[in-house]
């Protein structure tokens, strides 16, 4: 990795731990600069703008993502045990120590749900790939026996991301001990309703 390469990562792993705590909204060259050790311009110099910044830091979250969480869950077997990788392993990747303010995603939504532009845009389109990606193993499931014929896979995606969602809100902000028990047995409960209908 060259020099400026390795300064461009550092820049970027220093904001993504930011972000995560206080929201892509308040990430600052000139706070941003001070941590790392640079100038002011100098940061600049790398990104030109404070929503390239931006950018670029959620692009890091998605690479992140991408080999914490999904890479690794598409190595389990199709269907049931990669849904249950996909969840295991996002529950993980909130306690990330580079995210120190858990899943960065769900944070940024809160600040862009009713923002126009880029920065949005990239939100959602990691959201909807992430989405897909439950879609896609639960269509799999159906495919592999281990749920029924007729579930319908974007509503079980939706209930599913809905506990994923449920798991970081008792987590992070009320702090709830029990969070990943009753996230498991909802998870459960989910799979339980989606099992084949036994046949007499």
């Amino acid at each position: 990795m060259s020099k400026g390469a390795e300064t461009r990562e550092t820049i970027l792993s220093t904001a993504l731990a930011a972000a995560s705590t206080y929201g892509l909204e308040a990430l600052s060259i000139g706070s941003l600069a001070k941590e790392v050790g640079m100038s002011k311009s100098g940061l600049f110099a790398h990104f030109a703008s404070k929503e390239n910044l931006q950018i670029e830091v959620l692009g890091t979250a998605v690479r992140r993502f991408i080999d914490d969480v999904i890479a690794p869950a598409l190595a389990a077997p199709r269907g049931e045990p990669r849904i249950r990788a996909f969840v295991e392993r996002w529950m993980d990747w909130t306690q990330a120590p580079y995210l120190p303010g858990g899943c960065i995603f769900l944070a940024t939504a809160n600040e862009l749900d009713d923002r126009p532009g880029p920065l949005r845009e990239a939100l959602v389109a990691a959201q909807r790939d992430w989405i897909e990606a439950l879609t896609t193993a639960t269509r799999l499931g159906v495919e592999e026996g281990h749920f029924r014929a007729n579930l319908d896979t974007h509503q079980f995606a939706y209930e599913l991301y809905s506990i994923l969602l449920a798991h970081h809100h008792f987590d992070r902000l009320l702090r709830d001990p029990e969070t990943k028990p009753r996230t498991r047995r909802a998870f459960e409960r989910l799979i339980r309703s989606a099992a084949p209908i036994a046949q007499c």
